[in-house]
């Protein structure tokens, strides 16, 4: 029988302290060639201004699909802009293993992504952490990067200052401007739904670490030129050149993908100013929801 799993299903058989080591794993096998993923297939619906997008994977472990739809305008709502389905499969007869739901498999391995490449590449002793945006996402990665790092202070910024106060209150945080967020941080993480620059690289300290999660369609942009020309980690070069504007529009030079400085295969450069640009990957989607699958079948 195929299994059917709802949101809450998920939130009893997910831990984030098990999914940061597992997206780790999930990088390296993706950079090795040991999955097959093309890139995410997006349908625009427009109006009212979304995204239908369709992501597919064939990994070690396992094989299924994410269904995943992006409404920025949902934000007005209040209503989750992403919303998302996962399917998974039995690699050796096809058959419907599970059916789940997959925003809150989206929020936490998204989070978990940057928890890992913050683990890599932020200084050892990153004290203050910036989050520019205020949403879910904003949460999800203040829970994930308090795994990896002990930071001192929080500081939070959104478009629209009531929900940056709210959301700062709830982290523990204080809400300010986008460049005193972001003045001598150690960890800046930027998740918004910008279709402009709001982080400036002039504001970046040396060595500090970034995690841009953002601006994921090839005419967005969440970085200005300055601050995409440091290091630039990727966790897809196919994806970042077909699908990254901060990429793409800068004509920003990759370095690495994350996996490949998992795997010790380049040095991370951690002495020096990084950059994750974080897409969101199936391979991502479809081992999370084998750790649910697993976890529920016990």
């Amino acid at each position: 029988m195929t299994l059917f799993l709802n949101e809450e299903h998920v939130r009893k058989h997910l831990r984030m302290v098990d999914l940061i080591p597992t997206m780790e794993k999930a990088l390296i096998d993706f950079s090795a060639g040991k999955v097959t993923q093309p890139v995410r297939s997006v349908i625009p619906v427009d109006p009212p201004g979304g995204f239908y997008g369709m992501m597919p994977a064939l990994t070690p472990e396992g094989l299924g699909q994410k269904i995943v739809t992006f409404y920025p305008p949902n934000a007005e709502k209040g209503i989750p802009t992403h919303m998302a389905l996962i399917v998974l499969n039995d690699p050796q007869t096809g058959k419907p293993l599970a059916v789940m739901d997959g925003r809150l498999i989206t929020e936490m391995r998204t989070a978990a992504v940057s928890a890992a490449a913050t683990k890599l590449l932020a200084p050892s002793d990153s004290k203050i952490l910036a989050i520019l945006g205020s949403g879910v996402q904003a949460r999800s990665h203040v829970e994930a990067l308090r795994l990896v790092r002990r930071f001192e202070e929080i500081r939070v910024w959104g478009p629209t200052r009531a929900h940056a106060e709210e959301c700062a209150k709830e982290i523990g945080a204080k809400a300010t401007s986008a460049e005193n967020a972001v003045r001598n941080a150690d960890v800046v993480v930027t998740v918004t739904s910008s279709k402009t620059p709001v982080l400036r690289g002039k504001w970046l300290k040396p060595g500090c670490h970034v995690n841009a999660v953002g601006a994921c369609r090839p005419d967005w942009r969440e970085l200005d030129d300055e601050a995409i020309r440091n290091i630039v980690f990727v966790d897809s070069r196919e994806a970042a050149m077909k699908e990254s504007g901060d990429v793409i529009l800068s004509g920003a030079k990759i370095y690495a993908e994350l996996g490949e400085a998992f795997a010790g295969k380049v040095p991370p450069r951690a002495n020096e100013t990084t950059i994750f640009k974080s897409l969101g990957m199936a391979v991502e989607d479809v081992t999370a929801a084998l750790l649910v699958y697993r976890s529920a079948m016990l």
